[in-house]
């Protein structure tokens, strides 16, 4: 009676042995995912703030265009007087 409960709890612990296995195994793998996903993020960030720069380079130059255009219409008499520059 002795071998027959240890050799069922040698079969209760071997199944939860395998259990824990496939779980860790899971675990594993999504911490792999999650990283990945973290650094796809963090790499997303960079681009959106390389875009911004890019865009307040961009908003530079047209009111620095706006400037030289307004210029160009005083000197030729294009712009509207009433209408301060």
């Amino acid at each position: 009676m002795a071998d027959d409960i240890r050799d069922f709890v040698h079969e209760r612990f071997r199944r939860t042995d395998e259990r824990l296995d496939k779980v860790i195994d899971l675990l594993t793998g999504m911490a792999e995912r999650l990283n990945s996903l973290e650094r796809q993020v963090a790499a997303l960030r960079v681009d959106f703030a390389d875009l911004r720069a890019d865009f307040v380079r961009l908003e530079q130059r047209v009111d620095k265009f706006d400037g030289r255009m307004e210029r160009i219409e005083r000197r030729l008499e294009l712009a509207d007087p009433a209408v301060p520059g």
